[in-house]
């Protein structure tokens, strides 16, 4: 794994932790993630789900950890690579399933794809194929967020970092003290490209530096340390104390998109990578902390059949009617 900035202090709890029950629920939600995005991809290959697929396998920590520090009227914003960020933020897995599939009982009506899922009802302000657009997204949700005692998290890649809607919106954020956290989700590829050959430095977190914005690095692999700095973070934004940045490190198990083999990656480094599987983590964590064997597994085997139910009733919905929903564009 790479190491730590030297530049950012280590994270310090803000207030207390929720009980182990949230963390044993917060399993179920990471797995049930990887569960969606394996069952996604296999209906991909089917010829169930149009377009093309982005999987976040290997980085459920992140949107899990942070949302368990977020109320359910927050706002978030996430990425092309999105399914971990709306059922983290509490988006029912049959809607978004149908979604996927395109069929009317989707979350948006089987129109956004795999790529570009809104869920207001939960907070989901939107996923965004354009590259950064989930920081404008959040910043903006921000403004309104602060006259309403909620907080505005966005999630992005490391590549976005690179993008002017970072620095613009760190600088708005910054001067205006918005209730926002950025999230990077640095799994050190911005699509093909290793981190250090794109980005100056090589120090996402220390961007925030200039602006005077707090950060921090996490292991994203850990859902504790994501939790703990994402508490300290929000209850910091709430309370008027302005943004902050979290340097997630993680690691994507798949390639970019579903046409992209990996081939670049080093031989060896998902490997390595995989030992430090954040489902691994947090199962070995909750038995440590007490948790029984029996109470893992009876997480794991509703998880289970809740997906499969999900997959059901996703394929057995409608796609939409032409008559009553023009532009539609799946239909058989």
């Amino acid at each position: 794994m790479k190491g730590r900035s030297t530049y950012v202090a280590d994270v310090q709890t803000a207030t207390e932790a929720p009980p182990l029950a949230a963390f044993l629920q917060a399993y179920g939600r990471m797995l049930l993630i990887r569960r969606f995005e394996e069952e996604m991809q296999g209906l991909f290959l089917k010829g169930e789900v149009h377009g093309t697929t982005h999987l976040s396998s290997g980085q459920e920590a992140i949107p899990v950890g942070v949302c368990l520090a977020l109320r359910p009227d927050d706002y978030a914003a996430g990425t092309y690579r999105g399914h971990g960020h709306a059922l983290a933020k509490g988006t029912d897995p049959d809607a978004l399933a149908a979604e996927m599939l395109g069929r009317a009982t989707g979350v948006c009506g089987g129109r956004s794809g795999s790529m570009n899922v809104v869920d207001l009802e939960h907070g989901l302000v939107g996923c965004y194929g354009i590259v950064g657009g989930s920081i404008a997204a959040a910043t903006g949700a921000a403004l309104s967020a602060r006259r309403q005692g909620r907080v505005a998290v966005a999630f992005f890649g490391d590549g976005a970092t690179n993008q002017a809607y970072f620095h613009e919106c760190l600088n708005l954020a910054a001067i205006m003290a918005l209730p926002v956290v950025f999230v990077c989700e640095n799994n050190w590829y911005g699509e093909f490209t290793p981190l250090a050959k794109s980005t100056a430095g090589a120090d996402i977190a220390a961007r925030a530096r200039p602006f005077g914005i707090p950060a921090h690095v996490v292991d994203g692999n850990d859902l504790w340390a994501v939790h703990a700095a994402a508490r300290e973070a929000v209850d910091r934004a709430r309370t008027g104390g302005g943004p902050t940045l979290l340097e997630c490190q993680t690691y994507r198990h798949f390639g970019h998109s579903k046409s992209d083999p990996a081939t670049y990656r080093p031989s060896g480094e998902l490997e390595r990578w995989k030992e430090h599987d954040p489902l691994l983590v947090a199962r070995q964590r909750l038995r440590e902390l007490g948790v029984s064997e029996e109470d893992v597994v009876a997480v794991e085997e509703a998880t289970n059949a809740r997906m499969d139910r999900a997959v059901e009733a996703a394929l057995a919905a409608p796609y939409p009617d032409p008559a009553s929903a023009p532009a539609t564009e799946f239909r058989t």
